[in-house]
This record gives C-alpha cells, sequence and structure tokens, in this order.
C-alpha cells in the first residue's frame, strides 16, 4: 500500500497528465512534416491524451459521468489555452475528439472492470443445503 493519502493517490495522477497535455498544448507547432499522416496522428494522440485522463478521473472519481465532465472541461480549458499560443488555435472540433477519447478510456476502464472482475466467494448460507 502506498505511503501516500488516499487523496494525494488519487489526484496525484490527475494533476500530473493534465500538466503533460498543457505543456503539449503550449508547443507553439507540433508539424512533423508528415502531410495527412500529421493530422490523423494528432488527432488520434488528442483521442489518447483525452482516454488516458479520464481514465484517471474515474480512478479520483469513482463516477463515470462525472469523470467524462471533468475531462469535457479540461478539453474546453486546453482549447482556451490554446487561443493565447502562437502558431495554435483552439478547435470545437478538438474538443469534440478529446471527448470522443475521453468515452472510449472510460468504456475500456468500465468494460475491463466486468471482465475482469473476481467473481463474488460463494455465501456460507450456500454450503449449508
Amino acid at each position: 500500500m502506498s505511503r501516500l493519502p488516499r487523496a494525494l493517490n488519487l489526484w496525484l495522477p490527475v494533476v500530473a497528465w493534465a500538466a503533460v497535455i498543457f505543456a503539449l498544448s503550449s508547443i507553439p507547432s507540433l508539424s512533423s512534416g508528415l502531410g495527412t499522416w500529421d493530422l490523423v496522428l494528432r488527432k488520434l494522440a488528442h483521442g489518447a491524451e483525452y482516454a488516458l485522463l479520464a481514465a484517471l478521473l474515474l480512478r479520483a472519481l469513482a463516477r463515470p459521468w462525472l469523470a467524462f465532465l471533468f475531462a469535457l472541461a479540461y478539453a474546453v480549458s486546453d482549447e482556451f489555452h490554446q487561443h493565447f499560443v502562437r502558431g495554435r488555435v483552439g478547435a470545437p472540433r478538438d474538443v469534440a475528439i478529446d471527448a470522443a477519447g475521453a468515452l472510449i478510456g472510460l468504456a475500456a476502464c468500465v468494460y475491463g472492470r466486468r471482465l475482469f472482475a473476481r467473481p463474488a466467494p460463494p455465501s456460507p448460507a450456500a454450503h449449508d443445503e
């Protein structure tokens, strides 16, 4: 068990990943020069960033809908932030991609929990019959 207080253990990864997203959004140009592939890869990265953020938020909040709302709010604030970065623009399309990534991340977490859930041990009353 971790020696960190429970709240810190739950929220530190969320804050750290949000800081990574903020840092990436602060880079003036992320173009790789790969043309169409550049666009596709950047949009996939957007989705993946928010899938992980939503999964971390789910771990901290334990409610998928609340984790989604927090991820969506961060996506909106991230696009707003990009309006102030030279060479970047905030786009509603990117918020939609981020939201889709968050939903995919949450769906994977919820499905994974169900898939890998341990069956409950049999109740003692079942053995008495």
